[in-house]
């Protein structure tokens, strides 16, 4: 059986060799501009006891020659023992291309750490961007945390459990706005989970961002596919309703016709793709960035 990380490279590659579709409405495509993209790689954000010498380090993408552009702080997926941050290049460059920074992130995996210690990279990654984007022209008032699967989990956990930035003096305040993608909101048990989050109630209690809920949440853009991992639905409706009944600004929506590799896939890889177009519209409705009508073109 192919590893997630697999699935993702086949599918990316599948879809870069079909090459360009057109743009569904191009009238009802928006774009935040078409900006040169400048990489500054392997940065890095932790070199403490235990650090990994690739692992805690980060990728930036950012809009060449631009200021004061909000920014996208991204985490992978894999089940929280694979992936890395080298394969979402396709994501920096698009994100950068319309005028939001991107911080492409990778973070120690199961089995060489086990919960916290993926939060814990992930809140370290977040200090560091918070504490030093704004050299890189980044507003550090308008960073967003996104992730896909394992990604969106860890993201949704920052921005509710207020633990792993306190020991940054930060708290989810410093959070613009969160976009989890086909994430896990309930850590349930069985053998791979108590590899991943440990054993006992209480662990998994401690990894289940529903479970912190509390309204003081920045607010959310929940996305998952109408094909996703069983169960993803659920979950991801039951994080936005938390989240609402606590009086937190939050959207859940179901991206069709795709699956729980396809959705990262295609958002990486397309401006017109819809879960794309939400994540800009979410930006640019919490930032300064702007979107304008999208000329006519082809998209992959």
């Amino acid at each position: 059986m192919r590893t997630v990380r697999e699935l993702f490279v086949v599918s990316l590659v599948l879809v870069t060799a079909i090459g360009s579709t057109p743009a569904r409405d191009a009238a009802d495509v928006k774009t935040g501009g078409d900006f040169a993209v400048e990489v500054i790689p392997d940065i890095a954000y932790y070199s403490g006891p235990g650090a990994d010498a690739n692992k805690n380090k980060l990728d930036l993408y950012l809009p060449k020659g631009q200021k004061d552009f909000p920014v996208l702080f991204f985490v992978h997926g894999g089940a929280w023992t694979t992936g890395d941050r080298k394969l979402y290049l396709p994501l920096g460059r698009l994100l950068a291309k319309n005028g939001i920074g991107a911080v492409i992130i990778s973070y120690r995996l199961t089995p060489q750490v086990q919960h916290p210690g993926h939060i814990e990279d992930v809140a370290r990654a977040f200090a560091w961007t918070h504490a030093n984007i704004g050299k890189q022209g980044g507003r550090a008032d308008q960073i967003f945390v996104a992730g896909h699967s394992a990604g969106g989990h860890l993201v949704a956990l920052l921005a509710t459990n207020d633990r792993y930035l306190k020991a940054h003096d930060l708290t989810p305040k410093a959070i613009k706005g969160a976009i989890p993608m086909s994430g896990v909101y309930i850590v349930g048990g069985g053998q791979r989970m108590q590899r991943v989050f440990g054993e006992g109630p209480e662990a998994a209690e401690s990894a289940s961002p529903l479970r912190h809920v509390t309204g003081k949440e920045p607010p959310f853009l929940i996305l998952y596919a109408d094909d996703d991992f069983p169960g993803c639905d659920r979950m991801s409706e039951a994080m936005g309703n938390a989240l609402k009944a606590a009086k937190v600004e939050a959207e859940c929506h179901s991206i069709k016709d795709r699956g729980h590799i396809t959705i990262m896939v295609r958002l990486a890889t397309s401006e017109s793709d819809p879960a794309t177009q939400a994540i800009l519209a979410f930006v640019a409705k919490h930032s300064d960035l702007k979107l304008r009508p999208a000329a006519a073109k082809t998209e992959n």
